[in-house]
């Protein structure tokens, strides 16, 4: 069956979605986007089908927010009322508990249905012109159901599949933000200060795949991951906290040459990462 697709901010994520529908379904996929020559270049390269407008929010059976959180519940504060009763509302933020803090009550006023959501998948380089349909391909699409119907949450999960994710996870806002804290922030985080090092600018014939595994998230959209950091502060910081105890620990054993102290530190590490099997 056809459905309207309504995709909001044509970035990496937007773009991806976009090409990603229109490569693997049959629907029918509008764009909205500040940016009138990513529009333009959207429509002639067939990521989506038109430049979406007020009459194709009012009847979208499923609209993407991609953009900023911030930005997201502005632009469902500023349309709620042209959102059909029957049309799902979802987003792709990299953070939840602020996102559905709001967007469920404004769902629940307008009598429309808001789900959370999150692709895990990403690039380094950012924008429409990064985007690609195989950016999902295997990735993991974590559903936040905010109270949602099943038949709304059902339709998220088989849609992911058809976009060529690999699983969903199902979750809350909650559980969500502290996950994404150690996985995907903390990174981020490390990355930034490590490429921070004097040391930084002459690692040319002195790298190898460390330099490049650790370093390679520091490519980062400072804008974006600002209001990720800050809007996730609790969950970021207690993170951040473990993160400098365990590097303080392993510190001091350098510093004191405790090499015993130092080797069971080194061998926790090894022991924990085994046992993920990974």
């Amino acid at each position: 069956m056809d459905k309207k697709i309504v995709i909001v901010g044509l970035g990496l994520i937007g773009g991806s979605m976009a090409k990603a529908f229109k490569e693997y379904t049959d629907y029918t996929v509008c764009g909205i986007d500040t940016d009138k020559n990513v529009l333009k270049s959207a429509v002639e390269c067939g990521a989506i089908d038109k430049i979406g407008n007020n009459e194709d929010i009012k009847s979208a059976d499923i609209i993407y927010l991609c953009l900023y959180p911030k930005a997201d519940i502005d632009f469902v504060n500023s349309h709620a009322d042209l959102i059909p009763s029957n049309c799902i509302v979802t987003d792709t933020c990299g953070i939840k508990s602020e996102i559905c803090a709001h967007l469920p009550i404004i769902a629940k006023e307008h009598g429309f249905t808001f789900i959370g959501g999150h692709p895990m998948a990403g690039k380094e380089k950012s924008g429409f012109y990064a985007s690609e349909a195989e950016l999902f391909a295997g990735a993991s699409y974590i559903i936040v159901p905010c109270g949602a119907p099943r038949k709304a949450i059902d339709l998220l999960t088989v849609i992911s599949v058809k976009l060529g994710f690999g699983g969903t996870v199902i979750t809350t806002p909650e559980h969500h933000d502290r996950m994404i804290a150690f996985t995907s922030q903390l990174p981020h985080v490390l990355a930034c200060a490590y490429v921070m090092s004097p040391c930084c600018k002459e690692h040319v014939g002195y790298s190898a795949g460390s330099y490049r595994d650790v370093s390679r998230v520091a490519n980062i959209n400072e804008k974006l991951w600002t209001e990720l950091f800050t809007d996730n502060k609790k969950s970021l910081v207690k993170e951040l906290d473990i993160l400098i105890n365990n590097i303080t620990d392993i510190k001091n054993a350098v510093e004191n040459c405790d090499d015993n102290l130092l080797r069971e530190l080194l061998k926790k590490g090894r022991l924990i990462k085994e046992g993920l099997g990974e």
